[in-house]
């Protein structure tokens, strides 16, 4: 993987942690955590209306970036040309030696002990 696939990697993983955590702060019908934001006294901007289209907005810029990146990522995933390793390919060899088949052993009355059998 070169250093473009890592950073456009990276670049998606953050822009969807944050995407996530703008989903979460939008009021729901549950409330969600839109609690967080301060419902009193900051103006426009923080008001439930103004809060709303400011987590809109981001939401819609974030998925955006999340679906370019997820584009980007794989177009370049691709055109890149992978080096199919096996495990099973790269160990050492194994040698077995076949078994010699015998018929199971039966034990002799001397070895099969006295046991009482209950009446």
């Amino acid at each position: 993987m070169g250093s473009l696939g890592s950073v456009l990697l990276v670049l998606q993983l953050i822009v969807a942690i944050f995407l996530v955590a703008v989903i979460l702060m939008q009021r729901s019908n549950g409330g969600a955590l839109s609690g967080l934001g301060g419902d009193s006294g900051i103006g426009g901007l923080l008001s439930a209306r103004g809060k709303g289209n400011v987590l809109t907005r981001t939401t819609a810029v974030l998925a955006t970036l999340f679906f370019a990146l997820s584009m980007a990522l794989s177009i370049y995933y691709s055109r890149v040309e992978v080096q199919r390793v096996s495990l099973v390919d790269s160990a050492a060899p194994v040698t077995t030696t076949p078994m010699e088949e015998s018929a199971p052993e039966v034990p002799t009355e001397a070895e099969v002990p006295n046991v009482p059998v209950a009446e």
